[in-house]
């Protein structure tokens, strides 16, 4: 099912109303982002709240990748689909198969996506990342005759003050690389990169 536009603006609307109250966002880009073209967008993982952050963070409407486990009920199956959420199966690659094409279809029409690379909740550190996804969508690049932009972000979470929490995302620099045997080494430096945006340690368990 197709991101809703309308579900997905009243959303985030009503996000920033309630998170206004308990949030306050800083936005923080190191750089200017591509203003075109398909980009995919590598966030930090701590809480539920990472999404719709991002999604404020983020004036474009976006996509979500998100682990199938969410999209189990009916209603919310079809809520988190209106909202741009692309169920992937981690333990099936046929079911992950054909998520990812609905993601090439994405890319070519230019959309930007979200992709958590811990692939879940990793708190005072930063995890494995996860390079498969990469992978797949670095192998693309030469169909596309686009170089995908790979853009590391970092999220703060501070300490509250009164009831407010101060909430810091800082966006990094985009990251490139030539071709799907690379995928292991961009991982690798979106991780750190997103380590070193967060202030947060790296994982000794971290795989790549």
């Amino acid at each position: 099912m197709k991101r809703n536009a309308f579900v997905y603006t009243t959303t985030r609307k009503m996000a920033q109303w309630v998170f206004s109250i308990l949030y306050r966002i800083e936005t923080e880009k190191r750089t200017a982002l591509p203003s075109h073209g398909p980009m995919i967008i590598l966030p930090k993982h701590q809480y539920w709240t990472d999404i719709p952050i991002i999604s404020l963070a983020f004036k474009p409407l976006l996509y979500f990748v998100a682990k199938k486990e969410l999209f189990r009920y009916p209603l919310v199956r079809e809520y988190l689909s209106l909202l741009g959420g692309l169920p992937v199966d981690r333990k099936q690659s046929i079911r992950t198969l054909d998520s990812f094409k609905v993601l090439v279809s994405l890319l070519r029409a230019g959309e930007q996506i979200v992709i958590f690379p811990e692939g879940k909740y990793v708190r005072n550190g930063v995890g494995s990342g996860k390079s498969r996804l990469l992978q797949m969508i670095l192998k693309l690049q030469p169909e596309l005759g686009y170089s995908i932009p790979f853009v590391p972000v970092g999220i703060r979470y501070g300490e509250r003050s009164g009831w407010r929490r101060r909430i810091e995302v800082c966006v990094g620099s985009p990251l490139f690389a030539e071709s799907e045997s690379d995928a292991i080494s961009l991982t690798h430096r979106a991780i750190e990169a997103i380590s070193h945006l967060c202030r947060l340690p790296l994982s000794q368990s971290s795989e790549f």
